[in-house]
């Protein structure tokens, strides 16, 4: 089916977000699993944590960077087709990382897989872009979002079970079944769009035309705080099981299942953030500072109280996560929907979420090298802290300028 012009019965317009947000949950299913299960990977297997955050951060890095090929590619190939291939390929990789002959190929693997994964979310972009207005791509943005922590919830729910069961090489092996189940679904579902945007322009002002017009200073300085964003979003999130296991001396099945957490208190954030957007702060910065003011509060608290009572460092670990989520919401989906008008949405959205894993794998393999060196956690979350507090002042000082050239 080949969709020409904007949606506007409501009932295909939320099957389409339906299939959209499952198919972003099943893509993280298949990319989150390795950080999820990555302390009882170590445990079990004995590889470093250096070796095992190389392999995390070297996804992110490969992701990072193939944002930006598919996010070109995407404004000009089919999405149906990028996606479904995406989701073909890391399924073969999740199968192949359990029989790996050694840590390193493991590595090489994992970071093919970051690759392969970046074809998955400007496309979506691109799809939504295209087929609803601009009310609707506001809140399927959310709804698709939520696939990313319903995929984590999944995960770090469902992996201490396998592993009590069968054993970390099994969580792989699931994720690949599911992997597998969507793209055949995908294939069927998915509608086809036009070459092009259904509204091009070939306006060559700020914010629009090619893609050497789109770069200015406050583009570059969104890429900086998304970048601070990510560093802190999937810092937390890959390193709190191991923050919570080695610091309160619990098993790694049990610090992985409670930090699940995170990812619920992002839903939250997630609608959150949505709601302020479209009811108070229609500045996508002003609504990202106030996220990254939170967050900085709870890291804060954090880095004072870090291990002296493990529920509440849990709740606050997770108000940070969830705050950076509303800040990605912020930064990665509203920003690029005003470049749909000129083609450009694709690869906007895959240049500023390049920007994301920057930081992501900065942080991973930081946090890994540090925790190594020094087991001081309390220094990791005060430099958390001081990253939130930067992401604040960078948002609202450009937030005044967004508003003027791009609103």
């Amino acid at each position: 089916m080949t969709i020409t012009e904007k949606l506007t019965d409501k009932k295909s317009v939320n099957k389409y977000i339906i299939l959209f947000m499952f198919t972003y949950l099943v893509s993280y299913l298949t990319r989150i699993n390795f950080a999820a299960i990555i302390a009882k990977i170590e445990q079990a297997e004995g590889i470093p944590e250096t070796i095992l955050g190389l392999a995390v951060s070297g996804s992110s890095v490969f992701y990072g960077a193939g944002q930006l090929v598919s996010g070109y590619l995407g404004d000009k190939i089919q999405p149906k087709k990028l996606i479904g291939c995406g989701f073909i390929l890391t399924t073969a990789i999740n199968c192949l990382i359990p029989v790996a002959p050694s840590p390193y190929v493991m590595v090489v693997l994992w970071c093919f897989n970051g690759l392969i994964q970046a074809f998955m979310w400007p496309p979506l972009v691109r799809l939504m872009g295209s087929i609803f207005d601009s009310r609707d791509y506001s809140r399927a943005c959310v709804f698709v979002s939520w696939g990313s922590s319903f995929g984590t919830i999944i995960m770090y729910l469902i992996a201490p079970a396998i592993i009590m069961i069968s054993g970390w090489k099994y969580v792989f092996l699931f994720s690949a079944v599911c992997g597998i189940i969507m793209a055949l679904f995908w294939w069927k579902s998915c509608p086809t769009i036009p070459p092009k945007p259904i509204t091009p322009q070939t306006d060559t002002t700020e914010g629009g035309g090619s893609i050497k017009s789109i770069f200015s200073p406050l583009l570059i300085f969104i890429l900086l705080a998304i970048a601070l964003q990510g560093a802190l979003r999937d810092g937390v999130t890959n390193w709190t099981p191991s923050y919570i296991s080695k610091t309160f001396g619990i098993d790694a099945e049990f610090a992985i299942l409670s930090t699940v957490i995170l990812p619920i208190f992002s839903i939250l954030c997630f609608y959150g953030a949505s709601a302020i957007y479209r009811k108070k702060l229609d500045n996508p910065l002003s609504c990202a500072g106030l996220f990254f003011g939170i967050a900085f509060a709870a890291t804060a608290i954090l880095t004072l109280l870090y291990n002296t009572n493990m529920p509440l460092a849990v709740i606050l670990a997770a108000i940070l996560c969830g705050c950076m989520h509303g800040v990605n919401i912020m930064l990665v989906c509203m920003v690029p929907g005003h470049y749909e008008k000129y083609g450009k949405i694709s690869f906007v959205s895959g240049l500023i979420n390049s920007f994301t894993y920057v930081g992501s794998a900065i942080s991973t393999f930081g946090v890994a090298a540090i925790a190594e060196k020094t087991n001081n956690w309390q220094l990791i979350i005060a430099i958390w802290a001081m990253i939130a507090l930067l992401g604040t002042i960078i948002v609202l000082a450009f937030a005044k300028k967004y508003r003027k050239t791009m609103m």
